[in-house]
């Protein structure tokens, strides 16, 4: 069956557009290049894929087949994570720089090609290298194969709201900054609704979006956190949400008025818009979005604002207000996560072939570069990672000796009261040490915050694979008492888990995906300072459990 491949019209980008083919491929062009552009009173270049900040959106169906041509126009190398989607036998199409891929140099190009094998829903990509993603990110949105229905009323209409981070600042001299000193970098100067952040202190004449509906309808609002190292609340005046779906996968619906979302998290919410009045207009209604933090870490506390328009409303119309949570709404946040449950979950692994204890915290190592001679850092069980010169799955594919080591630890070398008194000695060890997988093996994670410098919330991505996330806590986890309160039943399935500060979370996944796949802190922060490990899934026996060979145009180191 012949489908029209099709893309919605951004104004002012010219891409190439998708073709009439037989095997649904779906096309892109993606120039990254300098952008001028006016935000927050100030006026600077930003690095935006065709000109756009957020970058167009890409639409695919389910099990679609997607090309994108990257060419990088920029004078930093670039890479391409497309965050979320599983890369079943395409590994080398992933994106994470020195991990599956070398960087697109400047002035070259590569095709990105992988099909979005079982996923419908909200997605991300992003550049992953530098703090590039800052700017270079935008949403991709998979829809149902043609006549299966979603799982709840089926909407009007959508909206895609991606919420981000402004720094006025060049990002990349402020990361550049921070590795000079030693200490951690300055903090952004707003929060972003598609590019725009409403007034803040800083600049009270800048503008928010304005998302126009119409009255009576139903709308899948599709909800992204681009931001580089703050979880976010979201709300909309005056009305709930009915949330159906995280990270691309769907949950039984439940209503909230605030959604809250961590850097590389996704979330589709029904919203229903007022039915029509005898007066005509619905009215103006504020968002707003703004940080969760509850640990003793100095954060953006601006609340960025946009506004639900109904149609016939002037824009200069007064907005019904809404408030912002608290900083520190603990108990909203856990209301949340503990509400999230997944429609389907017979695939979680009973049995466990690895049972995995990561802690993650941050330490201090010497640097005879930094100003104060020393640095801060971040680890996995007291490894702060070290990035490779060579990507990590061609050593891993092309046996290359001294690249990597995989005896990284499965539990603390030196095990201790996690969240209670921290030891004297605040260094850690620097490695590029991967974990080995059979393939089809069963692993569980559970990932433990420490108070080491300060105690914090760490969302956890893991490349390549959705996992199940089975429970959470407050303080160290316990393996005797804890697992009798798993959830094995209808556990929320996600790529990204926000592990709450001064607590724990667990996972689990079936390694069916050979390759060597990232794991890290999608804080962009905690990943400069080497809060990321990968593991390497060895292959298995069938004509499908195997690694193929790198594409030809694949970039070289």
């Amino acid at each position: 069956m012949k489908i029209i491949a099709w893309l919605r019209v951004m104004a002012t980008v010219a891409f190439l557009w998708p073709v009439l083919v037989e095997c649904a491929i779906r096309r892109y062009n993606f120039n990254v290049v300098m952008t001028n552009t006016t935000k927050l009173c100030s006026s600077k270049p930003i690095v935006t894929v065709n000109g756009l900040f957020p970058g167009p959106t890409i639409y695919a169906t389910e099990d679609d087949n997607v090309l994108v041509n990257v060419t990088n126009s920029v004078s930093y190398n670039l890479t391409i994570h497309w965050h979320g989607i599983k890369q079943i036998q395409t590994g080398w199409a992933d994106g994470p720089a020195y991990i599956t891929q070398c960087p697109i140099q400047p002035g070259q190009s590569y095709v990105y090609n992988f099909t979005v094998t079982g996923q419908r829903g909200t997605l991300l990509y992003h550049a992953h290298i530098l703090w590039l993603r800052a700017t270079v990110h935008g949403a991709i949105v998979i829809l149902p194969k043609p006549g299966v229905p979603y799982p709840f009323p089926k909407p009007d209409n959508e909206l895609v709201v991606i919420l981000g981070e402004w720094w006025i600042s060049d990002v990349e001299a402020v990361v550049n900054e921070a590795l000079q000193s030693g200490l951690a970098p300055n903090i952004s100067d707003a929060h972003t609704v598609n590019g725009l952040s409403g007034p803040v202190s800083n600049c009270l004449s800048e503008g928010g979006y304005n998302f126009v509906v119409e009255a009576g309808k139903r709308y899948l609002v599709r909800i992204i956190n681009a931001a580089l190292n703050e979880e976010l609340f979201f709300k909309i005046a005056g009305h709930n949400l009915t949330v159906v779906e995280v990270d691309a996968t769907y949950v039984k619906p439940f209503q909230t008025d605030t959604i809250l979302t961590a850097p590389g998290q996704t979330t589709n919410a029904i919203l229903s818009t007022n039915p029509q009045t005898p007066a005509g207009a619905g009215g103006n209604f504020l968002i707003t979005t703004s940080p969760f933090m509850d640990a003793p870490i100095r954060v953006n506390n601006n609340t960025a604002t946009a506004t639900l328009q109904y149609n016939g409303t002037l824009p200069s119309a007064a907005a019904t207000p809404t408030a912002p949570p608290p900083l520190n709404s603990t108990s909203l946040a856990e209301k949340f996560y503990d509400s999230l449950r997944s429609l389907n979950s017979h695939q979680v692994p009973l049995s466990i072939d690895h049972s995995l204890l990561f802690t993650m915290g941050l330490g201090v190592n010497p640097c005879s570069t930094c100003y104060a001679g020393k640095k801060v850092v971040a680890d996995f069980n007291n490894v702060t990672f070290v990035m490779p010169e060579t990507a990590l799955i061609n050593a891993h594919f092309f046996n290359i000796s001294g690249v990597f080591t995989d005896d990284f630890p499965g539990n603390p070398t030196t095990p201790y009261d996690y969240t209670g008194e921290q030891p004297a000695n605040l260094m850690t060890t620097e490695a590029t040490k991967l974990y080995r997988l059979a393939y089809n093996s069963s692993v569980q994670i559970v990932l433990q915050d420490t108070g080491m410098l300060a105690p914090e919330n760490h969302p956890i991505h893991l490349h390549g694979f959705n996992f199940f996330a089975i429970g959470r806590g407050l303080g160290n986890y316990n393996p005797d008492q804890d697992p009798r309160n798993f959830n094995l039943v209808d556990p929320v399935e996600r790529n990204t888990i926000g592990v709450p500060s001064g607590g724990w979370a667990a996972i689990r996944f079936r390694a069916n995906n050979p390759g060597v796949w990232f794991l890290h802190c999608h804080l962009e922060v905690h990943t400069t300072w080497g809060l990321k490990m990968a593991f390497v899934v060895d292959n298995g026996k069938g004509p499908n459990e195997i690694l193929p060979p790198p594409p030809a145009d694949q970039p070289k180191c």
